[in-house]
């Protein structure tokens, strides 16, 4: 038998596009002690000049009893996209929002923000 979680337990995941996004999914932790995930598709708005701000974002956890899944969390972060947010902000809305839906402290939970350059300045944001 295998150890890989049903997939009809996820709602976006085996499902094209963002359709059926319904929140950070999460499936029981196979017995991993720390996860690291990386993506460079975050964007959100500058709160003051409307324009776009570019991330690379780093989640890091000490997982308990769950692991975040993956696709659930791409069109989570896809979300933001139109939202304005200071890079400290929205790091530490991230965190609030995966230490809940993995229901562990916040304080398990890294992430590093690191705004891609705009106007000459990178912006590192660890929450």
């Amino acid at each position: 038998m295998s150890d890989a979680p049903r997939t009809e337990q996820f709602v976006a995941l085996g499902h094209a596009g963002s359709d059926h996004y319904a929140g950070l999914e999460t499936f029981e932790n196979p017995g991993v002690t720390r996860v690291e995930m990386t993506s460079d598709e975050l964007t959100s708005m500058c709160p003051v000049t409307g324009q776009p701000d570019l991330y690379v974002v780093t989640i890091e956890y000490a997982p308990r009893a769950l692991c975040l899944e993956s696709k659930s969390l791409k069109l989570y972060l896809t979300e933001y996209r139109n939202d304005p947010h200071f890079a400290e902000a929205l790091a530490v809305k991230i965190r609030e929002d995966v230490a809940e839906a993995l229901d562990i402290d916040t304080g398990d939970v890294r992430i590093s923000l690191r705004q891609k350059a705009r106007g000459g300045i990178t912006i590192t944001a660890i929450a």
